[in-house]
């Protein structure tokens, strides 16, 4: 498996002068299209989210960045949840039910990313373990919650992921990953219309069931 996972840190193709490992190509690529199936409402979101944590942590744990590598092992997790949380919540014409969080959740939301952020930083100084601990922090606690809230089929998440992209973008360029950053930018065009086509969702799902229960 080593031996596996040092071909594809060591090899991969150049691009503009910049070069990118198979590991970072093929990571990101899944991750971009976890963006893309997210956006559809696919319970196949949760599986291709699974291969790029495990190319991404391979990817960010030779670059130095402590936070952005365990958040890979923290995102496998949650992957887990997000896949039995849709598979219950299946919508047979609109996929998983979706939904705008309530104002205690979007306390929760705020709070975490706030309060986790200063918590993470602090950890990561304290070890050594990122060059650049804060942003680092804001990534990793910023995509657990958008995570999180994805799972529980909120809106608000990718507001939250609009957040983690305006830091990460900037990071990864700083880290000498430019393959990784375009992503970052990509991503944010995908994130701007999820959002979008989940607040259209979630309006007609709300006047469904506003229509039964009238019935």
């Amino acid at each position: 498996m080593r031996t596996v996972a040092e071909w594809l840190l060591g090899n991969g193709i150049t691009v503009l002068g910049q070069q990118i490992s198979w590991a970072e190509l093929v990571g990101q690529l899944c991750a971009l299209a976890v963006v893309f199936l997210a956006q559809r409402r696919t319970l196949a979101t949760w599986p291709v989210q699974v291969s790029a944590t495990v190319l991404l942590f391979a990817v960010y744990a030779s670059a130095h960045l402590g936070g952005l590598a365990v958040r890979q092992v923290m995102i496998l997790l949650i992957s887990i949840y997000g896949w039995w949380a849709w598979s219950r919540r299946s919508d047979p014409v609109y996929g998983v039910a979706v939904r705008k969080a309530s104002g205690v959740e979007r306390l929760v939301l705020v709070g975490a990313l706030a309060l986790g952020t200063s918590a993470f930083a602090m950890l990561l100084s304290a070890l050594d373990a990122s060059w650049a601990p804060w942003p680092d922090a804001w990534i990793f606690i910023g995509t657990l919650v958008a995570f999180w809230a994805q799972g529980r089929g909120l809106v608000e998440f990718w507001l939250v992921w609009l957040a983690v992209d305006a830091v990460g973008v900037p990071l990864q360029i700083a880290s000498g990953l430019h393959f990784s950053a375009a992503i970052y930018v990509v991503f944010a065009a995908l994130v701007i219309h999820g959002w979008w086509s989940w607040n259209r969702t979630a309006r007609v799902q709300r006047a469904r069931e506003g229509a039964a229960v009238k019935a």
